[in-house]
């Protein structure tokens, strides 16, 4: 440090020794307040007090703290009526400097009259050396009243609107805050009614959209150009950290988030431990509220805190159907209240719906998993997306592959999601990839296989050379649609983005070719038998949805026994369309000649339990290592459907509803299909009876 800077540092050092004792100086001074008083006060006095005693400046800079001296960086830190006051001197280039991306103009020329430049704005500069003043509030029983309340204060609180706080006033964020706990208490034990939950969210989404609109405008300051850096530079004390971070360091702000640490500019060896913690929670919130009224907006202490809340208020929004964007009819919503159960019933929803199941399911589960506000999708571009959609399931009028089956498929990998804790392993985008996929998985199905295709020589098959010739229209036309504007809900997607999506919806959507269905299990089988598999995301996916698509004899009898009638339906209208062109049937396809109990035997026995048990394995295999990690990123804090076995009590299990749901229907074809043995052999006996002759 050279002479000039030296002085300077003296010189502030001197006045806060001559005022850290006075009584004038309450906590409640602003910082220029406080600055003006250090600034007009006797600074040769204590600049020779200081001089005389060299040990409490320069390289080895002591800090007072109480009347207690430790050894830190170049600060100094003094408490007065509760509050604590730190000045931090930083060399140019030194560890307490501020990293600038481009040079710094020089400072303002001293005034002739020998004041000092302190009085020029609130950081002290010249061209060797800066200092800053810093304050904040050490109570302790302030620091205690943010933390999480207590089961006695939930239990007071009164969830009365009429007298809460203005939305845009400091104290709202604290009661609504403490509202958010409550209410997501009184969900969890169903002590709650509708219209209490309805105001008390209201008002933590209106306090929220306050201090978001407040701090916005912070973040237009931080984002003038690097030319105008010099004049933002005086007001870098009034900017959050995470404002200015978006200039100077554009890296941090992702690092920001996870660590909560808005200053993340100033080196760890530039300041204790102790003096960084509390830059982080207070410092920034009490220069910007120094000057605030009592009533302006309210400001979050980080961007990490207000994510959080962001997460808390959409964990309770997500409990219950969300109406803001799209209105639901009552009969819809008492139907998705069992969205979440393994056997869903989809007809329901159909009926409730008016034939519009995909349109109302769709919206909501893109809806519930935070899709449309993270990608930024128009509500109306959705809507028409999603109706557009149906529109293709319902065009050649087919039994089975319709809208109906579309709308089961997408809840079954909703289940799959939400209910194992898939949704924990997958990123936001991975998600988002995996919903959409089963929406559209069959999209303009001709109600025919791939083999009719191929044997009758179709256009469609034509157009895939007879590979995949079904699942690659499904994914074609899908896309073909989403070009148009007015169904584009991919349109705010990055290039990047996009591609990542498209490449999982294909790689998904294709799976569902049957052609592939023993390779893909053998993969997996093998894969699972590693000693440390490691498996890919979107083969995962795709097996999820392969299973999902074919897993209506999984789901209770009722709905297995419907869909099986409306299957065999599509497949003898195929057949009828088989025997007018001089086809040879398909299998399952000769209304004659089906053996409809066996058939669904079979296909329980060889193909659905087989792929369910492969899926179990390898769900339990990647969400191993979450649940017995505890808390991965977006883990929950309980623990992710657990069924401990005696046998082998450490090792993660899902839960398995459709274990149950398989045996049982086994069980009923089986017996149906004895009596269907038995009628036929009856009727064979019959046919063989000769009717007696009569003699003339």
């Amino acid at each position: 440090m050279d002479k000039n800077a030296a002085e300077s540092t003296k010189g502030i050092y001197g006045q806060v020794r001559q005022f850290r004792d006075k009584p004038d100086l309450s906590s409640e001074l602003s910082f220029e307040e406080l600055r003006n008083k250090f600034d007009t006060s006797a600074p040769q006095a204590a600049r020779k007090e200081i001089a005389s005693n060299p040990a409490t400046h320069g390289s080895a800079t002591r800090q007072v703290v109480s009347g207690k001296i430790f050894k830190k960086c170049k600060s100094a830190t003094f408490q007065i009526d509760g509050a604590t006051y730190t000045i931090v001197a930083s060399p140019p280039g030194g560890a307490g400097a501020p990293r600038e991306e481009a040079p710094r103009p020089p400072p303002p020329p001293a005034p002739r009259n020998g004041t000092p430049p302190s009085q020029h704005g609130s950081l002290i500069e010249n061209q060797q050396g800066a200092l800053t003043i810093v304050r904040r509030s050490s109570s302790r029983s302030k620091a205690e009243s943010c933390s999480t309340p207590t089961d006695e204060q939930l239990d007071s609180l009164d969830l009365d609107t009429e007298h809460l706080p203005a939305v845009d006033t400091p104290d709202a964020c604290d009661k609504a805050a403490l509202r958010l706990r409550y209410l997501l208490r009184q969900l969890n034990r169903g002590e709650i009614s509708a219209e209490t939950l309805q105001k008390n969210l209201q008002y933590a989404a209106k306090v929220l959209e306050a201090v978001y609109i407040d701090e916005t405008k912070d973040r237009r300051v931080a984002e003038q150009p690097r030319a105008q850096q010099s004049t933002l530079h005086m007001r870098r004390l009034r900017t959050p950290c995470w404002a200015r971070c978006s200039v100077e360091k554009p890296n941090e702000a992702k690092r920001l988030a996870d660590e909560d640490d808005e200053l993340s500019e100033v080196q760890p060896d530039a300041v204790p431990p102790e003096v960084r913690e509390w830059l982080a929670s207070t410092f920034t919130r009490q220069l910007a509220t120094a000057k605030r009224k009592s009533d302006e907006k309210p400001k979050f202490r980080s961007v990490a805190h207000a994510i959080r809340a962001g997460i808390f208020v959409d964990r309770i929004y997500r409990r219950v159907t969300s109406t803001a964007l799209m209105q639901f009819p009552q009969d819809v919503i008492r139907v998705l209240k069992t969205l979440d159960e393994w056997s869903f019933d989809v007809f329901a929803l159909h009926e409730a719906s008016s034939g519009a199941p995909v349109k109302y399911l769709g919206y909501e589960l893109l809806n519930r998993y935070g899709m449309i506000h993270k990608f930024k999708v128009p509500p109306t571009i959705l809507e028409n997306f999603l109706g557009r959609i149906e529109d293709g399931y319902c065009k050649f009028n087919n039994p089975y592959h319709n809208n109906l089956h579309a709308a089961d498929v997408a809840q079954t990998v909703h289940y799959m999601l939400c209910q194992t804790g898939l949704m924990n392993w997958l990123s936001d985008l991975e998600i988002f990839a995996t919903l959409v996929a089963a929406v559209v998985h069959d999209f303009e199905h001709t109600g025919t296989t791939n083999n009719f295709h191929v044997m009758s020589g179709s256009d469609t098959a034509l157009l895939y050379n007879d590979r995949a010739v079904l699942e690659n229209h499904h994914i074609s036309a899908a896309f073909r649609l989403m070009r148009d504007e007015e169904c584009n809900i991919l349109q705010n997607l990055s290039r990047e983005e996009f591609r990542e999506f498209r490449t999982l919806v294909i790689d998904m959507v294709l799976a569902t070719d049957m052609s592939f269905h023993f390779q893909q299990l053998k993969n997996m089988r093998s894969l699972l038998t590693l000693a440390e598999p490691t498996v890919d995301k979107s083969k995962a996916a795709s097996l999820i949805l392969h299973c999902c698509d074919i897993s209506h004899p999984a789901k209770r009898w009722d709905l297995h026994h419907r869909w099986t009638m409306s299957l065999l339906d599509e497949f003898f209208l195929q057949g009828d369309k088989e025997r007018d062109l001089g086809l040879p049937f398909s299998p399952l396809c000769d209304r004659n000649n089906t053996l409809v109990a066996e058939s669904q035997i079979g296909f329980i026995e060889f193909i659905v339990e087989p792929s369910m048990g492969v899926c179990a394995d390898m769900l339990e295999c990647i969400l191993g290592p979450l649940h017995s990690g505890g808390k991965g990123p977006n883990s929950s804090a309980e623990p992710i459907n657990e069924e401990s076995a005696a046998s082998e009590p450490s090792k993660f299990k899902i839960r398995k509803p459709w274990v149950a749901c398989l045996s049982d229907n086994k069980k009923i074809w089986k017996e149906q299909a004895a009596k269907d043995a038995e009628a036929r052999a009856k009727q064979e006996e019959e046919n063989n009876i000769v009717p007696p002759t009569t003699e003339e």
